[in-house]
């Protein structure tokens, strides 16, 4: 990388930094102020002491969740894409799978300026795509009413989440089988044993990436030890 092509690099971050803290700033005053701006021109306020217990309950059950989310998304995303994402929402549905397919078309690599720039630019795109397909499905809500409470329906419905990351899934676990196999097995009878804990994905997330990692581990140690010795 040339001289000029850091300097211009050290200044897109900068500003990217800059741009997706202001939004980021806007966007948490926006949706907190919207509820209560809502509340208090109704006079329909909630009593603050009660409101903060309830937000006190789900904060222990989410805030891990989004620390890890944090964690093992902002390194795929990039700073651009992971501001885009976390401000927009709908990580998991849309942003990510966007995100890792046009990193594959593209052929780049996580952590690299090429990676950055490919997913802030599918993000938004995604993004883009996502607002205008909710518009059009307001407008068009009632009169395809019919067609979306139709029974036979509801089962696709129902799995449109797992389908999408089951083919994903598959082509990233055919790459790694060793390593995917004992988290994979792991989960599955976990799930399978106790299906009240697929409601808490972010714990288990870490733990099966803390398997992953241990497991590769123990693969990587082995396949050092088998390595033949270079005679000098």
């Amino acid at each position: 990388m040339t001289q000029n092509n850091e300097k211009y690099l050290e200044k897109y971050m900068a500003r990217t930094h800059l741009f997706g803290r202001v939004g980021s700033l806007i966007g948490i005053l926006l949706m907190l102020a919207a509820p209560f701006a809502m509340g208090l021109s109704l006079g329909a306020l909630p009593n603050l002491s009660a409101f903060a217990k309830g937000l006190l309950q789900i904060g222990i059950i989410y805030i891990p969740s989004c620390i890890v989310e944090f964690l093992v998304y902002t390194p795929m995303l990039g700073a651009g894409g992971s501001y885009l994402a976390f401000l927009t929402g709908n990580l998991i549905n849309m942003k990510i799978p966007c995100a890792l397919n046009a990193r594959d078309i593209v052929g780049t690599e996580a952590g690299t300026t090429e990676n950055e720039i490919v997913s802030t630019l599918s993000i938004a795109t995604s993004s883009l795509v996502t607002t205008a397909v909710i518009a059009l499905g307001v407008l068009l809500l009632i009169p395809l009413q019919p067609v979306l409470s139709a029974p036979v329906l509801q089962p696709a419905f129902n799995n449109v989440v797992p389908a999408l990351f089951g083919a994903m899934a598959y082509k990233y676990f055919r790459r790694g089988k060793q390593i995917v196999a004992i988290p994979l097995i792991v989960m599955s009878v976990l799930f399978v044993c106790v299906p009240s804990l697929i409601s808490s994905v972010g714990f288990l997330m870490l733990l099966s990436g803390a398997i992953a990692i241990a497991h590769a581990w123990v693969l990587f140690r082995k396949a050092k030890d088998n390595a033949p010795v270079e005679e000098e």
